[in-house]
């Protein structure tokens, strides 16, 4: 057995000590291997840039160790037969996939710092915490001792956080037999008995589209922060999620954020972490896993997690629609939409898919992958008389592949898709997975047979419907942060313009109240720092509306039967 153990001498330099004991050697030479990735996040990280100090013994005498790769090591082991490897790793990385360590406690990721031993990372890994006595842990693993983690092979142990402390609260819920436990670190009042009930309505309701569950347990590393924050990942058996700030948790608007990312998260451990691309099983930690699919991984898996919380009740229809708005929002806000598929997006994942990057280059797969999915689900209705959905597509993706140990690829779920809801689903495919057709009409036609409908707004911000170019506030000051193509705009402003003025009038951070006051119909001057130059520039309004704004809503004349079909859809009334 693979013996790691991590201790540390002061919290406050926020350095771990790392020793990986590693018994019954026979190799001369011995490579150790740190991940470059992990998986939830298909970008290198690099995480060798955070070790130091690695060093090597056999039988307490030092042994020549050195770099070969970025993060692989050599060991000169001769033959002997116990080895032990000792580094430093520095923890201060607080998100939902990194690893923090400080006076009050101790979140680690694996994947950020624990070698694999070439060749053993089938063996069973013991982790071992020289933490205070008083402190629990909150992790995916079974804890054999006291603060002693089992884990049944390496890929088991980096894919278990933990979170380390004496300050930990826990609560547990059952569904089927199946306890959940929900961790919270961090200054918050957590209402628990509406935590437990609305989690486990979304629960209740995942398990439903699966059938079962493909772990004996599973767990909520939340951590709960003093500012504001929002991220999320999947594990095998657990998720971390980072929010904040932990005096709204209860409040309306990050209870509902915590609501949308742990149903989010759930649904992860059937989609990926079992339902798996082909090109990801197994896990190749030390370089890039290219993959088309997404929109099926992140995608269906955004759809999925506000779409559970509206199915089991948690949330109301409007509540929902509030969702689906917002990701409508954030597509139409770019135009990336005609340039780069939702699959072509997938796999630049691994160049830049978590970067905003140059404009109007990639779609999200989250975003787009999302309203392809309830694209997808509404069309597959439709067209077997709700006889079918995507549920029953995910249900065999996890019945003939996740469940089976199998990846499936691009093509295998095109022609799951195919079988369910027929040959013309191919056109789906051509047209909004691997192709830029604009979805607007799609969608309203899918949403018509839910009684519902696809809005085109007035856009209210007026530099974006008329002249074509948003803006944010940076400290006092608007920057331009996107411009429309062919607008007017686009002859006259730049990315991250500061604007000063307009019509001679100061922009004191809301451009909107002093355009709102204008007579714009002969246009604007604006005054602007570019590069550190003063500059004025003159806009005349479009002839056309720019970033138009769009929303889903539910039709008056929705007929009898579009209305029972959207009880179907959402288990709510019309």
């Amino acid at each position: 057995m693979i013996r790691h153990h991590i201790s540390y001498a002061n919290p406050l330099t926020h350095f771990l000590d790392i020793t990986i004991t590693i018994p019954g050697n026979t190799q001369r030479e011995l490579y150790l291997q740190l991940p470059a990735w992990r998986p939830g996040r298909y970008e290198l990280q690099h995480f060798a840039q955070k070790l130091c100090g690695v060093t090597a013994s056999a039988n307490g005498v030092a042994i020549p160790v050195r770099k070969v790769t970025k993060d692989r090591w050599l060991v000169e082991a001769g033959g002997a037969e116990n080895i032990e490897i000792r580094y430093s790793f520095y923890a201060r990385q607080m998100d939902g996939g990194g690893s923090w360590l400080d006076e009050e406690q101790l979140y680690l990721n694996g994947i950020n710092c624990l070698m694999a031993v070439e060749d053993r990372a089938h063996e069973p890994q013991q982790l071992q915490l020289a933490i205070p006595a008083n402190w629990q842990i909150a992790c995916g693993l079974p804890e054999t001792e006291r603060h002693t983690l089992q884990a049944d092979n390496y890929d088991h142990l980096v894919d278990s956080p933990l979170i380390a402390s004496a300050s930990l609260q826990k609560e547990t819920y059952i569904v089927a037999g199946i306890p959940f436990h929900i961790w919270i670190q961090g200054d918050c009042r957590p209402d628990w008995e509406r935590i437990k009930k609305d989690f486990e309505a979304f629960t209740k309701e995942q398990l439903e589209v699966f059938g079962d569950f493909p772990v004996q347990d599973y767990h909520y590393l939340n951590e709960i922060l003093p500012y504001r924050f929002y991220h999320g990942v999947e594990h095998v058996n657990s998720t971390v999620i980072t929010l904040g700030p932990g005096e709204l948790l209860m409040t309306p608007a990050l209870y509902k954020e915590f609501l949308g990312v742990s149903s989010h998260e759930l649904f992860h451990t059937w989609n990926v972490k079992q339902i798996r691309p082909k090109e990801m099983l197994p896990y190749d930690f030390t370089g890039e896993n290219y993959f088309r699919t997404g929109y099926v991984a992140e995608g269906i898996t955004t759809y999925y997690g506000d779409y559970m919380l509206a199915r089991s009740g948690v949330f109301t229809a409007a509540q929902y629609f509030d969702e689906l708005n917002t990701t409508l929002q954030r597509y139409f806000a770019d135009h990336s939409r005609y340039h780069m598929s939702v699959a072509d997006s997938s796999f630049d994942l691994w160049l830049d898919g978590y970067k905003p990057g140059i404009p109007d280059r990639k779609v999200s797969i989250y975003i787009k992958g999302a309203l392809t999915a309830l694209l997808l689900d509404l069309q597959l209705r439709r067209a077997t008389g709700n006889r079918a959905s995507l549920d029953t597509v995910m249900r065999h993706l996890w019945e003939d592949f996740g469940k089976r140990g199998i990846g499936y690829t691009e093509e295998d779920y095109r022609l799951l898709v195919l079988r369910v809801g027929g040959e013309e689903f191919d056109h789906y495919f051509e047209q909004f997975i691997n192709g830029t057709a604009p979805v607007e009409e799609a969608l309203d036609e899918a949403l018509a047979y839910v009684g519902c409908t696809l809005l085109a707004e007035e856009n209210a911000l007026l530099h974006e419907r008329l002249f074509g170019f948003k803006v944010v506030a940076d400290t006092q000051t608007p920057k331009v942060t996107a411009i429309a193509p062919n607008s007017p705009a686009s002859t006259v402003l730049s990315i991250e313009d500061e604007l000063i003025a307009v019509n001679g009038r100061k922009i004191e951070q809301n451009l909107q109240p002093l355009l709102a006051d204008m007579d714009l119909r002969q246009g604007i001057e604006l005054t602007l720092f570019r590069n550190k130059q003063l500059r004025q520039v003159r806009l005349q309004p479009g002839q056309q509306t720019f970033y138009t704004r769009y929303s889903i809503a539910k039709r008056k004349d929705a007929t009898d039967a579009e209305k029972q079909n959207f009880k179907l859809w959402l288990k709510q009334e019309f």
